[in-house]
């Protein structure tokens, strides 16, 4: 594939990540105008954003073992053709059932891209893999940081909210289209290349020590997932009514956060390809996120969740679950749609049962929600060490 169209490729698959983006945020922000729609409190809301998480396990696991079957295309397409019926449903539901079901659809739509879109990535560019997939998240993050001010601007100006989920569908039927006429590489089923990669990673590592550290970074995908995932839910409604943030400045925490993320991510995409040990990052990032999560629940000011967001977008979001990804994927090296698969429905996991447990603990204090939150990074120290006394390994 030429230079030129595996570019406009790589672009059509970004594209699809700046919607999600705006999908991962849509119902949080958007939460006062649901709870009237729907008749519900914010726990109710919390409720619905779960479905995404039930929607991402129910095909994430056998979307990676069919897309290493009959190839990526076609599932970055049913992503799309899935994510587009979510938008619509959820500003047509009438109340939460309805739009669970519609919830569900959303993850789905994300498992289908992510089983079609990362694959493809490391097949498009095979020696800058962790860069090309930390790239989709620098796509997410936008999208996370425009929505919260194009949602801001509809309420300043007394406009309906649903205009926010038909900007999403208008972007995603252009891209859908203009993805029919691109070309997919044709994947990683050569027997020849697939022996030789894995039989280089097996002289290197024993399968029982592959096996531990794939088990150890699904448990990170989960961990990292959580983490920026709880704080992207839950920003805005901790600044208003923990640090007493009028709702415009409770919502820029969420647009600060992203800009953390995006720049993040340039700053990882120039550092995984200059680092021989891609696991000092997974480390450091993860203690740094710990760190600044326990600042902000401990104390709670607008200057520190200011910077802390910030921070916290950097370290949380900026594509370090994409580099743990990419670790694991270089673990087995002809599977890395069964992988993806894997590594994600572990997030899936997260996206599940993160609302849950956050929308009972909102019952007693949104302030509890953030320590909930530092102890989950503190776990995901705890994983990374191990990563990191394995290093030798990988």
């Amino acid at each position: 594939m030429v230079k030129r169209e595996r570019l406009k490729t790589a672009l059509c698959l970004y594209l699809n990540y700046l919607v999600h983006g705006m999908a991962i945020v849509i119902l949080a922000q958007n939460m006062l105008a649901l709870e009237k729609q729907w008749g519900v409190s914010a726990a109710g809301v919390a409720y619905v954003i779960s479905s995404l998480g039930i929607g991402r396990l129910l095909v994430l696991s056998i979307s990676g073992f069919l897309s290493d079957r009959f190839g990526r295309k076609i599932f970055v397409e049913l992503g799309i053709l899935t994510y587009i019926p979510f938008f619509i449903g959820i500003i047509c539901s009438g109340n939460i059932t309805q739009a669970y079901f519609f919830g569900i659809l959303a993850g789905m739509a994300n498992s289908f891209l992510d089983s079609g879109t990362y694959p493809a990535l490391m097949e498009l560019y095979p020696k800058a893999q962790s860069t090309a997939n930390i790239i989709i998240k620098a796509f997410a993050s936008m999208g996370e940081l425009l929505l919260p001010i194009f949602v801001g601007l509809l309420e300043k100006r007394s406009l309906w909210y649903g205009w926010s989920f038909v900007v999403c569908i208008l972007i995603l039927t252009w891209n859908f289209i203009f993805l029919l006429k691109r070309k997919f590489p044709a994947g990683t089923s050569s027997k020849a290349s697939s022996v030789i990669a894995v039989s280089r990673i097996e002289t290197k590592i024993k399968k029982s020590q592959r096996i531990f550290l794939g088990i150890v970074l699904t448990i990170y995908g989960y961990i990292s997932m959580s983490t920026f995932y709880l704080v992207s839910q839950w920003m805005t409604k901790y600044g208003e009514d923990i640090v007493h943030l009028d709702l415009i400045h409770a919502r820029m925490l969420v647009s600060i956060y992203s800009v953390g993320s995006i720049i993040g991510v340039i700053a990882n995409a120039m550092l995984v390809n200059r680092m021989a040990r891609q696991t000092w990052l997974i480390c450091g990032y993860t203690t740094a996120s710990f760190a600044v999560l326990f600042l902000m629940a401990a104390v709670p000011n607008a200057q520190i969740m200011t910077w802390g967001s910030f921070v916290i977008g950097f370290t949380a979001a900026g594509g370090v679950m994409q580099i743990g990804l990419t670790v694991m994927s270089s673990l087995f090296p002809s599977h890395k749609g069964v992988i993806t698969g894997i590594y994600y429905t572990a997030g899936s996991i997260a996206s599940f049962t993160i609302p849950l447990i956050t929308g009972i603990i909102s019952q007693t204090s949104v302030h509890n929600i953030m320590w909930f939150d530092v102890f989950i990074a503190a776990a995901g120290v705890i994983c990374s060490l191990i990563i990191v006394a394995m290093r030798k390994y990988l």
